[in-house]
């Protein structure tokens, strides 16, 4: 399977929705409830796709504070493309180019299942943190 990454690479709400729902086992969203191409273009400093083909089969998200910080968001693998390396490529991507884009921290939370991806294999540092659910 030949992967290609792209940064800022086009990409469709649709097939953006289709990819979420699978990676986060939730429903597939319509384009009128949540229209990510508004706002990748609207909050996000860039994002990475990952295509077999015109396949997407992963993506992350980029968010910033428009100086320095950013986030990794949304770090989405389909199903059928997992454990091949494309998770870790794509925020290896996302840390290239947030690097190049002039931020100089990239933050990213997850659950603790995903410790050993994040830590170890993406080389992210553990820090404190705090969050409210709301």
């Amino acid at each position: 399977m030949e992967v290609s990454y792209d940064w800022r690479g086009d990409v469709s709400s649709t097939e953006l929705n289709v990819l979420h729902a699978e990676a986060f086992d939730t429903r597939v969203y319509g384009v009128d409830e949540w229209d990510w191409v508004a706002q990748l273009d609207g909050q996000s400093l860039g994002w990475v796709t990952a295509r077999v083909g015109d396949t997407l089969v992963g993506f992350v998200n980029v968010v910033w504070d428009g100086l320095v910080h950013a986030w990794i968001q949304d770090t989405m693998v389909a199903a059928a493309a997992r454990h091949r390396g494309i998770a870790t490529a794509l925020v290896a991507r996302a840390v290239a180019e947030s690097r190049a884009a002039g931020c100089e921290w990239l933050h990213v939370d997850f659950e603790d299942h995903l410790r050993p991806f994040y830590l170890d294999a993406c080389g992210f540092t553990p820090t404190n943190g705090g969050l409210i659910r709301l």
